[in-house]
């Protein structure tokens, strides 16, 4: 029997290694948390996302854990509404909020059963073992063969997956290169009370006054709103200082400035995201392979970085299933490392593309004046032809740029 090695056991390790199990081959899944409670696990299922797990036979998994679908996307400019769109814009399913500890702790229970799985929670990964006597190769011409853990157990593996995220550890010890693209921004994280208007009607607000920005929404947890407030590169908020009740506020429409300010005491502290933005030239070296956020940390525009991982994972499976049934050679399973690259990097070059065209768009509102005043001014009569460009320009990021398939 093929033996993986899964590190990072987020949606797309989790994922993978459901479906490697359930076709016969032996996953050992490692995660270095004890658990999956962090502050903040993107949420956003996008159809592309939700199509991905229908795929994987997982919706209903999805319909026993908390989740909400959105209603709309709205955007605010000073006091202004610029327009509103409904869901699901013309998808076969709208974007939906999920709670991620529970699907994850799901997708771990869906597993279990299966001869062959074992996770190993609680514990780090030290570093890769090598088929060269066990140490890291001048040359690179060796293959991975194992992972080295930080309580002294090794595993042997023919193939070794990192799918540990943005900071992923397999790519350091492997070698592989991360290139990031600039960013100026960071994110500020919070929860507090919702407000009853966002229980009843799931919008997706975006608001921009003056030079701030934030989008607010109520998550999948009952009863909270997460409010995503942008750090720019001239911001001179002290965040361990700032009274964020007023703060929001300030950049509120009166409706939202009152509840707040009501709600003040319920304002969690924030959580610093660290917006790192790239991709690794090769995600892939003998015996190793990067999938998700460890091979190309997305932004957070659109929630994509959850659905390409889901969408990397159909991919990973369709070709790594038939070579390690088979159980092909060391060269065949590499051969397929490849693959799965070659097939999944359109679409995530295209992707980051359209983030940065998404940011750049509010990045130009936010720093023209002249025409924040005119579009708050003109707003009613061009409305509708806002709200038709800015459909248009979802389409991909809701619904992928690439067929993504699973045959196996």
């Amino acid at each position: 029997m093929a033996q993986v090695v899964i590190v990072g056991a987020g949606p797309a390790g989790a994922a993978l290694a459901l479906l490697l199990v359930r076709r016969g081959i032996a996953v050992t899944l490692v995660e270095v948390t004890k658990d999956f409670h962090r502050v903040f696990r993107g949420e956003g299922l996008m159809p592309s996302g939700l199509d991905a797990l229908q795929q994987m036979g997982l919706s209903e998994v999805l319909e026993q854990i908390p989740h909400r679908p959105l209603d709309a996307w709205e955007f605010i400019v000073g006091d202004t509404q610029l327009f509103r769109v409904e869901e699901p814009m013309g998808s076969s399913q709208p974007c939906t909020l999920v709670s991620q500890p529970p699907l994850l702790e799901a997708l771990i229970a869906e597993a279990q059963p299966y001869e062959g799985f074992e996770f190993v929670q609680g514990v780090a990964v030290k570093d890769l073992v090598w088929s060269c006597d066990g140490q890291r190769p001048a040359l690179g011409s060796d293959r991975i063969i194992g992972v080295k853990l930080a309580n002294g157990r090794e595993i042997a593996a023919d193939l070794v997956i990192g799918t540990d995220g943005r900071n992923s550890i397999i790519r350091q010890r492997a070698g592989l290169e991360l290139v990031k693209q600039p960013q100026d921004i960071g994110v500020l994280w919070f929860k507090l009370a919702a407000h009853p208007r966002f229980v009843e009607d799931n919008v997706f607000c975006t608001i921009l006054k003056g030079d701030s920005g934030f989008s607010v929404f109520h998550g999948a947890e009952a009863g909270k709103l997460h409010l995503a407030w942008v750090l720019f590169a001239e911001d001179k908020t002290d965040r361990k200082q700032a009274n964020w009740a007023e703060v929001f506020a300030a950049s509120s429409p009166d409706w939202l400035a009152e509840h707040f300010r009501n709600s003040a005491d319920t304002i969690e502290p924030p959580i610093r995201l660290s917006v790192v933005v790239g991709r690794c030239p090769s995600w892939h070296k003998p015996g190793v392979l990067l999938l998700g956020d460890a091979a190309h940390p997305m932004s957070p525009v659109r929630a994509q970085g959850i659905n390409l991982a889901l969408r990397d994972v159909i991919v990973a499976a369709n070709y790594l299933v038939p070579v390690l049934m088979a159980g092909a050679s060391p060269e065949l399973i590499d051969q397929a490392l490849g693959q799965i690259q070659a097939e999944r990097e359109p679409e995530i070059i295209r992707a980051q593309q359209l983030q940065q065209r998404e940011a750049g768009q509010g990045d130009k509102l936010r720093k023209n004046r002249l025409a924040r005043a005119l579009i708050m001014r003109l707003a009613p009569l061009f409305r509708r032809s806002l709200r038709q460009v800015w459909v248009k320009r979802q389409h991909d990021l809701r619904e992928g740029v690439t067929s993504v398939r699973l045959v196996v």
